[in-house]
Parts: structure tokens; C-alpha cells; sequence
């Protein structure tokens, strides 16, 4: 798949404010700062489309980008560290819990997870909270220009084993796996 255009739609505090797009989505979940972001960017090849920052946490709404008129990325809020208070964390996972229970549209989760770090205990109570809500998900190893070249497959393949759902390295400073995500929500939508 080609993507020749995407924009950035809106943001929503909940669910009640998102509006009915009437395209497949794919939700984005992750850790605060794994790079979704940035994974929104790359895919797309606009840099600066999703807001990045370095402060886990910043992502505090759902945040709805339309690409290609084909389907919909939802940037939605980390779980995990964050620099808010207990409160807001605890109104985010219910907002997202909520979103990702409600949201017709959705097609499929995407898990991103760091690669430089083992599956963290969030990561894994996420995918089991998928599993058990039955949920299709597939997960993409975020940052794998941080991490050796040879070290790539065995960090894939430990998540797929540890999670049990496919695995895609992805890289944003070169956009080399690209391609093959692409073509997973192509497959997807289709």
C-alpha cells in the first residue's frame, strides 16, 4: 500500500466525542513514550503530523488522523509512566478501556512495545487484557534503530512468544519495515 496523503482530524477527550468516520481504524496502544507518534509519521511520511515529544505522558486525548481517505490511525494515551497524577492515569486507562470495548470502527489494536527493553508487565497485562476482551491486535517493536541489527529477529520473535500475536520491527528513522506494516492493515481492510 501507498500512502499518498493523511491529516490530522481531531481530538477527543472520550469516546461520546469521536465522531462516526465511516473507515476501518486501527488503534494505536503503547507505553507513554513508546512512539506512536512517531509511528503515525513514518507511516505516513509527514513529519510532525502527530505531535512527538520526549515528556512521557504528553498524549492526553484520542487523536483521530484519516489516511488516504482509507482508514483511520487513533493515537490514543500511553499507559504506564507518566508524569500525572494517579487520577488522570486512572481516567485515561478508563477512557481507553472504554474506547477500545465501544469504537465499531476499529478494525484491529496495534501494540507498540520498545525493543531496547524486555516486554514490561503493562505491555503484558495490555495483551492479555486484549486476549481475554478478544480483540484482534498485532504488535510492532518500536526503535529498532536502537538496537543492533542482529538482535532484531530475536526480539520479535521473543514478544510473538511471550504475547502470542504477530510481530513487526519498525524503525522511524529510515522507514526500511514500513512496508510490511502497510501491508498487514492493507490485508486488514481488504
Amino acid at each position: 500500500m501507498k500512502i499518498t496523503k493523511a491529516k490530522f482530524i481531531i481530538s477527543c477527550p472520550t469516546i461520546k466525542e469521536c465522531p462516526d468516520l465511516n473507515l476501518p481504524e486501527f488503534a494505536l496502544i503503547g507505553r507513554s513514550n513508546v512512539g506512536k507518534s512517531s509511528f503515525i509519521n513514518s507511516l505516513v511520511n509527514i513529519k510532525g503530523l502527530a505531535k512527538t515529544s520526549n515528556t512521557p505522558g504528553k498524549t492526553k486525548l484520542i487523536n483521530l488522523f484519516n489516511v488516504d481517505d482509507k482508514f483511520i490511525f487513533a493515537d490514543l494515551p500511553g499507559y504506564g509512566y507518566a508524569k500525572v497524577s494517579g487520577k488522570t492515569q486512572n481516567q485515561w486507562q478508563k477512557s481507553l478501556e472504554t474506547y477500545l470495548l465501544k469504537r465499531k470502527e476499529i478494525v484491529s489494536l496495534i501494540q507498540l512495545i520498545d525493543s531496547r527493553h524486555p516486554v514490561q508487565n503493562n505491555d503484558m497485562q495490555m495483551a492479555e487484557w486484549i486476549k481475554f476482551n478478544n480483540l484482534p491486535c498485532f504488535v510492532v517493536a518500536t526503535k529498532v534503530d536502537q538496537i543492533s541489527k542482529n538482535q532484531i529477529l530475536g526480539v520479535c520473535k521473543n514478544f510473538e512468544k511471550q504475547l502470542d500475536l504477530p510481530v513487526f520491527p519498525f524503525c522511524k528513522s529510515n522507514g526500511f519495515y514500513n512496508e510490511k506494516i502497510l501491508d498487514k492493515i492493507e490485508e486488514l481492510i481488504s
